[in-house]
This record gives structure tokens, C-alpha cells and sequence, in this order.
């Protein structure tokens, strides 16, 4: 074989080329056949003429979708041009053809945005990634991951391995476990992220680490998630803060102007967690539209009614959103809809308040209320004729939870998302704790490792559940791309932290004793962060799911359709483990 150009790279000046490809469609026209061949780089319209040559042109009658082949022809100008392909404007008129490989039909068509269920598209994955537009997204992760290398080595970065088979620290999602046959009844854990042995790499003074590494979960799937998926994972000693901050808004602003064309505005706004909670409900609020919060409480606290002044008497609190100028598209059976949606996100209810274009208000709570109360809502929500006001009691974190949940389907359903924006954010000072009703314990926000605010320290031992980190999030249109912080390097203080996380010392030095031994020797400052490689392209390229970006994902059961894994494996191998598998009847 002797290729000469890639399909999508021919141009007119390129005289006689060699072509390798598969035929993405043909027909025949007269004594013309008319073929498009396609490879990675795009497509490229053959011509056959039978007065040519006919046993070129006798081959070509054979050739269907999907077969491999390898043409020689001549470049010329096209004479119905195709502007929707790079190559529109030529064709290769073809002297020399050799089928490689033929191919059987196809369970669905090649070609792009195909109309076909994902299942299909999973099992038979190799060819769904012979579609162009899953070809360009797996082309831009490759693009993204060769810009991160070079960028982070210019900035002094180096790339280290860590390994794969660790020991099992569980403080977070579930381990995968894999069995040693050498040390039976022993085991290891893939990685749920290199956490620790980056930190170690710190206090073994490389000072600027980072990794495009695989890390493993094995937790429940959503669109975004994955049970393997791959992290750019950075760190760094003698940082602080802003070090991190700028030199990753650096980053992002760099890669987004490279890969995308987008010019990204630096420095990016940053929230504290308390107020992107107060404002939107979430830890990686979508600011690319409006209908923020709008906090009911002091209004609604001495309420007859007492859906509102019980939540508030309780601890929680009343809030709103209000959809501007949507009123009138909110009829009943909206109304309705809504109701039951925020029912999902254990809301009771929802209460709403439409003000009419005359000025008259439709609600099903306002003869529940006073005339100064409807007033004060008003007042707050600044709502005027045409708007809808939306309301949500119960407890805060339901609260948040539902009408920040409610605030996004409002702006999907009436279309107020501009997807041609790309707002960034950091969210910082997240709690350093939050409190586990299931087993009655504190357990650490982010990470057990990460360092609590200096102000914040001495809360630990009074008030932990006020303790704030020095940590910190990367959002992306509501999307959290990555996250990081500041890490514990003294020893006392890590081992307070897992005390207040109800490890014994014996516990904590079971687990975490390599740690604790090597912080006796000399440990720098540090911090860093890692972005899901995987979440940051599939923002970047517009997909719905995170698999499109993948090239070989796993479904929602975390199972590998077109290779059926996971699978069995037998008795020889379980023996060999010391493994006894006892499955339910």
C-alpha cells in the first residue's frame, strides 16, 4: 500500500494521489459511478467512468457501503459543488482500485447524528465510531489532552505515574477491589484518584506534579459519570490559593481560544459556597441566565399560613423564583407539572403566585395570606404584570435542592439557557464537614487531606460543622469541571482531622500511617486540583452524555455492551485467588 494523502487533506494542486478509506455511499449514473470515500480527515468524492477503464469500472460495480478500499486517481475540480464538506469543490477521478476488505450491512447507517438507540450504537461501538461527528469529538479529546501536557510543562509541571494497584482507603464511594494471588485473602483498590501519593510526591520535593490519569468509582451512573473515567490531576508546593487560581484560569483560557476559538474572560467570578447556595440553590450554579433566589423568610415568618411560617419556625426557610414575562404561558396544567416536578427533589409542594397583566394576581395561596404579606412578596420578588413567582418551604437543604432543580427546568422549558456562552466560576469555602445520618458521623466534604481555613481551625474542636476548607471548584455552565485545595501538611493537624472524622488512632494509622510517617520528615505547603478530562470535553464538543466522548464507555449498570463485561471467569482462576463467589438464589 502506498497512501499518499488522507481524504480530507486532497486539494486541487495535489495532482495523482493514492486513497485508502471505506465507501460511505455510491451510485451509479449512467456510465458513471460516483462514490464517497471516507476516512478520519473527512470525505472525498470518486468518479468511475466505464469509457475509461472498464475493469476499474467492473470493480467498482461490486462496491458497497462500508467496503475497504484503495484508490489511485487524478485530482480535478468538481463540477457540482458540495460546500457542507471540506473537499466540496474536487474529486478524484480514478485510474486504480483494490477492494481490502469488504463489509456485510450495516446495523445502522454511518453517518452523522444517526437516529439509532445508544444500546445498538454501544454494541457495536466500532462502528459507531466510524460516524464523523464521533470522530471529531474523540479528536478534540486527544487535542485537549496534548494541550494540557504541553501547557502544564511549560509552566514547569513534571509528568509523574502512580500506581494502579493501591491499598483500599475507603472515605468516599466505594472501592473496586482486585485480589492478590500471592497474598490470598488479601486485596487491592484501583485508584478513586491519586490523592495521597501526589501529596507524597510533594514532600518527595518535585514541586510541580501532574498526571492524565484513569481513576475508578464504583457508584451509581448519571449522564456525566462514569465508573472508570480520567482526570488531569495537578499539584503543587508553595502555593496558596490564588497561585492555583490563576495559573488554572490561565489554563482554561488558553485551551478554550486554542481548541475552540472561544475567548474566555479572566479573572473568573468566585463565589462562596454559602452564597451560590443563597443565590442558586447549587455548588455549581449555571449563571448563563437569571432567576436567582429570592429569600421569603422575614416576609412570610409570622404567616397564618402555616406551610410558610412552620418551615421558617423549624429552621428552614422560604424562597422564590420568578420566571419574568412567563405568566401567561403558565396555565394550570403547567402549574401542575411543576408541582409534581419538585416532588422528586422531596419538595411537598410548590406555591405560585401569577401576577395577571391587569394587575390581578391567580394563586392558590393568596386567600391564605395577608395584605401585607402578598405585598411583601411582591416587594421582594420585584415581580410585575406578566410574571410568574415560584415558591418553595421546607427545610433548607430541600429548599436548595428543589428550587434550584426547579430553576433549571424553568430556564430549559422557555428556552433562556444562551448555549453560546461559557461562564466559569469558582465556588470557594465549602464546609469542611458534612454530617452522615446513616452512620452517625462526620465525614469530610471533599477529602479527609484537605486543610480547613486558618480562622476555622479552632472550630474543629467546638463547632466542626461550621469549619470551612480552603477549597475550591471549577464550574462550567452549572457543570463542576474540577475541583482542588489546599492541603494538611502538618501531622497534628491531620490527625485531628481524622479524629473529627471518628477514626480511632489505631484506625487512622491503619490507613493513613504512610502518611503520618512521612509528614515527620519535612513536608512543604501544597495544593492542587483535578478536572474530569471526560466532563470538560463533552461540555466543549455540546454532547448530551459523557459516553459520546468516551471511546469504549460503560452503560448506566457499568457494564461494556459490545464486549458483554463485565463477565464470569472460572473456578481454576477463584482458586488460584482463594476466591469462593456465593451469589444469591
Amino acid at each position: 500500500m502506498n497512501r499518499t494523502h488522507m481524504c480530507g487533506e486532497v486539494t486541487i494542486n495535489d495532482g495523482v494521489v493514492t486513497l485508502n478509506g471505506w465507501v460511505a455511499k455510491n451510485r451509479r449514473l449512467g456510465g458513471l459511478i460516483f462514490a464517497q470515500l471516507r476516512d478520519r480527515t473527512g470525505i472525498i468524492q470518486l468518479v468511475f467512468d466505464d469509457q475509461s477503464d472498464k475493469v476499474v469500472f467492473e470493480l467498482a460495480e461490486t462496491l458497497k457501503t462500508e467496503y475497504v478500499i484503495e484508490i489511485t486517481g487524478e485530482v480535478r475540480e468538481r463540477s457540482n459543488v458540495n460546500a457542507e464538506i471540506k473537499t466540496g469543490t474536487i474529486e478524484v477521478f480514478v485510474t486504480g482500485l483494490k477492494i481490502l476488505s469488504e463489509a456485510e450491512t450495516t446495523p445502522f447507517y454511518i453517518e452523522e447524528n444517526v437516529d439509532t438507540n445508544e444500546a445498538l450504537r454501544l454494541k457495536y461501538r466500532y462502528l459507531d465510531l466510524r460516524r464523523p461527528d464521533m470522530q471529531e469529538k474523540i479528536i478534540m479529546r486527544h487535542k485537549v489532552a496534548k494541550f494540557t501536557r504541553d501547557y502544564f510543562d511549560q509552566n514547569g509541571f513534571l509528568e509523574i505515574e502512580t500506581p494502579m494497584l493501591i491499598k483500599s482507603t475507603p472515605e468516599g464511594a466505594r472501592d473496586y477491589i482486585v485480589p492478590s494471588r500471592v497474598h490470598k485473602g488479601h486485596f487491592y483498590a484501583l485508584p478513586q484518584s491519586p490523592q495521597l501519593y501526589k501529596q507524597l510526591l510533594m514532600v518527595s520535593g518535585f514541586d510541580r506534579y501532574m498526571q492524565i490519569v484513569k481513576c475508578f468509582r464504583d457508584e451509581d451512573l448519571r449522564a456525566d459519570r462514569q465508573p472508570e473515567f480520567t482526570q488531569i490531576d495537578l499539584e503543587m508546593s508553595f502555593v496558596d490559593i490564588d497561585t492555583v487560581m490563576e495559573l488554572n484560569e490561565k489554563y482554561l483560557k488558553l485551551l478554550f481560544g486554542e481548541i475552540l476559538g472561544v475567548e474566555v474572560q479572566t479573572p473568573f467570578l468566585r463565589l462562596p459556597y454559602s452564597e451560590a447556595m443563597d443565590r442558586f440553590g447549587s455548588d455549581k450554579p449555571d449563571t448563563r441566565f437569571g432567576m436567582e433566589f429570592v429569600d421569603l423568610s422575614d416576609v412570610l415568618a409570622n404567616a397564618e399560613f402555616k406551610v410558610f411560617s412552620g418551615a421558617i419556625n423549624a429552621g428552614g426557610s422560604v424562597r422564590a423564583i420568578v420566571a419574568k414575562g412567563f405568566g401567561s404561558q403558565m396555565g394550570r396544567k403547567v402549574l401542575d407539572d411543576l408541582t409534581e416536578y419538585v416532588k422528586t427533589y422531596r419538595a411537598k409542594g410548590m406555591a405560585w403566585i401569577v401576577v395577571e397583566e391587569d394587575d390581578n394576581l391567580r394563586s392558590q395561596i393568596t386567600k391564605f395570606l395577608s395584605e401585607d404579606e402578598i405585598a411583601g412578596i411582591l416587594a421582594k420578588t420585584e415581580a410585575t404584570a406578566g410574571d410568574a413567582i415560584l415558591i418553595i418551604a421546607d427545610k433548607n437543604e430541600i429548599v436548595y435542592d428543589a428550587l434550584g432543580s426547579l430553576r433549571l427546568e424553568v430556564a430549559k422549558r422557555y428556552d433562556l439557557i444562551d448555549k453560546s456562552k461559557y461562564n466559569f466560576l469558582w465556588v470557594t469555602e465549602f464546609p469542611l464537614l458534612e454530617f452522615d445520618e446513616e452512620n452517625e458521623r462526620y465525614v469530610a466534604k471533599h477529602h479527609p487531606f484537605t486543610s480547613p481555613m486558618d480562622e476555622d481551625i479552632d472550630l474543629l474542636d467546638s463547632a466542626p460543622q461550621d469549619a470551612r476548607a480552603k477549597a475550591y471548584d471549577i464550574v462550567l455552565n452549572g457543570s463542576e469541571i474540577g475541583g482542588g485545595s489546599i492541603r494538611i501538611f502538618n501531622s497534628e493537624l491531620q490527625s485531628k482531622m481524622f479524629e473529627v472524622l471518628g477514626l480511632s488512632k489505631e484506625e487512622a494509622n491503619e490507613k493513613f500511617g504512610f502518611l503520618l510517617e512521612a509528614f515527620k520528615y519535612g513536608v512543604p505547603p501544597h495544593g492542587g486540583m483535578a478536572y474530569g478530562l471526560d466532563r470538560l470535553v463533552m461540555l466543549m464538543t455540546n454532547s448530551e452524555s459523557i459516553r459520546d466522548v468516551i471511546a469504549f464507555p460503560k452503560v448506566q449498570t457499568a457494564a461494556e455492551l459490545m464486549t458483554d463485561a463485565p463477565g464470569t471467569v472460572d473456578m481454576k482462576q477463584l482458586e488460584e485467588l482463594g476466591i469462593c463467589v456465593n451469589l444469591p438464589d
